[in-house]
């Protein structure tokens, strides 16, 4: 073992003693907790934590290269090697008020955001769900980092790799993705940022360890004694230790994944099956009784209460699960230009000029959820005397697609419907929104010729 050190030594041109004093005083400056270090915790905690609320790789990028967490692992790494108690306080020290700093800061920002808000979190972003599901390949990226960070600070020459290994091990994110998750008081969030933080942490520690073991760096003691220093080992067994979580948590990730692809399949052929309609989006939240859906369905036909029902019950038979399903329906016509539209007789044939028919809105009448209007010759009411809004719908009685003014002239089209009482028609306003009204708001009708 020690003539393969003394080669290893020999190979790479280890520091001298005067070099590795040297070192050891630059580490120990920056690893310790001053101005310097918590100004740039702070900085760095404030971009990384907007650049994880607004979903920026960018930004979040931009705060790894100014978080400064690397410097007091490091500096951890270079303690247990040369048995520096001073400097493995200082250390330590650093890296946890820095840590909890970071937290304490990120959950505060996302609390003033979560109340004012500057982004609306409907749901969490990527780049932080991204930071709560680690694993083994995460101990293999902080590993490498380690090892790279550690060497770039013996070889003054490739110093300039730092930033690099800065993005790489990224050490800043998960401790705001942690804060983000207290804030929310989403615990798994915040659990699995920091087995990434700590991960990361340890493997970054003992990877600066072994570099500076192998660099001449170790005690008098551990020399003289030619073996490896018990603190290597332990942060070594650590690592492995954090191997069982990383992996528990890939294996659930990985279960995940596939059951959402099973899900997401079945539901698009199930909606396929409904009228031809098309899966636009599905959110889905387990739950122990089951799965909770919402999906947005795009169709040419609306659907019906019933064929939501067998809709439900079809996804619930094929997955062998309980499943309860709310169903937004996006209604839109499709125009295939390889196939021209069938034009009717009566459009494209009859010579006689084509009618339009236009209805002026009743001025006087004041539409709102609440007005009872007295029935007039010609007018049906609705069946429990409640009027609907004066408002562009949709479908008769179905969602609001844009406002209607009093006195506005509208194209009647020929369709007509009666729903809970009321007599509906469809009209196309001056925007060109094709949509349905009651025909009690109507004042009167007109034909005008068009040739």
């Amino acid at each position: 073992m020690p003539n393969m050190l003394q080669r290893f030594r020999a190979f790479v041109h280890a520091p001298s003693s005067v070099e590795r004093e040297k070192i050891i005083d630059e580490i120990s400056d920056s690893a310790s907790p001053g101005f310097d270090f918590f100004l740039l915790v702070v900085l760095s905690c404030s971009i990384a934590t907007m650049g994880l609320i607004t979903n920026s790789p960018a930004v979040i990028i931009g705060a790894m290269l100014v978080a400064p967490l690397m410097s007091p692992i490091i500096g951890l790494g270079l303690a247990s090697i040369t048995g520096n108690d001073q400097m493995a306080e200082s250390s330590l020290l650093a890296l946890a008020l820095g840590a909890a700093l970071a937290v304490l800061l990120s959950a505060l920002m996302t609390v003033v955001n979560h109340n004012l808000p500057f982004v609306a979190l409907q749901e969490l972003p990527n780049e932080v769900l991204a930071r709560t599901h680690p694993s083994p390949i995460d101990l293999i990226i902080a590993l490498a980092g380690g090892l790279a960070a550690a060497y770039a600070m013996t070889r003054p020459n490739i110093s300039a790799a730092l930033p690099g290994v800065a993005i790489a091990t990224a050490l800043m994110p998960p401790l705001c993705t942690v804060g983000i998750g207290v804030a929310l008081t989403n615990w798994e969030v915040a659990g699995g940022a920091l087995l990434l933080f700590v991960t990361n942490a340890i493997t970054i520690a003992f990877a600066a360890a072994f570099i500076f073991f192998l660099q001449g760096f170790a005690s008098k003691k551990n020399i003289e004694n030619r073996r490896a220093p018990r603190s290597l080992i332990i942060s070594a067994l650590l690592m492995l230790i954090l191997l069982v979580p990383l992996s528990y948590y890939s294996v659930r990730f990985f279960n995940e994944a596939s059951e959402n692809r099973k899900i997401n399949e079945i539901v698009a052929q199930e909606v396929a099956r409904v009228n031809g309609s098309q899966l636009v989006e599905l959110k889905t939240q387990r739950t122990q009784d089951g799965l909770d859906m919402v999906i947005t369905v795009r169709t040419n036909i609306p659907l019906h209460y019933n064929q939501v029902t067998q809709l439900q019950k079809a996804i619930a038979t094929s997955l062998q699960k309980s499943v309860t399903l709310k169903v937004n329906q996006i209604l839109a016509e499709q125009f295939d230009p390889l196939i021209p539209p069938t034009f009717t007789p009566t459009v494209q044939f009859t010579p006689t000029p084509t009618l339009t028919l236009t209805a002026t809105l009743t001025p006087t009448l004041i539409p709102t959820a609440t007005f009872t209007l007295t029935p007039t010759p010609g007018l049906v009411q609705a069946a429990n005397g409640t009027l609907p809004p004066l408002k562009l719908y949709q479908s008769p009685g179905g969602p609001v697609i844009g406002a209607i003014s009093r006195g506005q002239t509208l194209t009647l089209l020929y369709e007509r419907r009666e729903v809970n009482g009321l007599i509906w028609l469809n009209v196309i306003d001056g925007e060109g929104r094709v949509g349905w009204i009651p025909e009690m708001y109507l004042n009167q009708v007109t034909a005008t010729p068009q040739k």
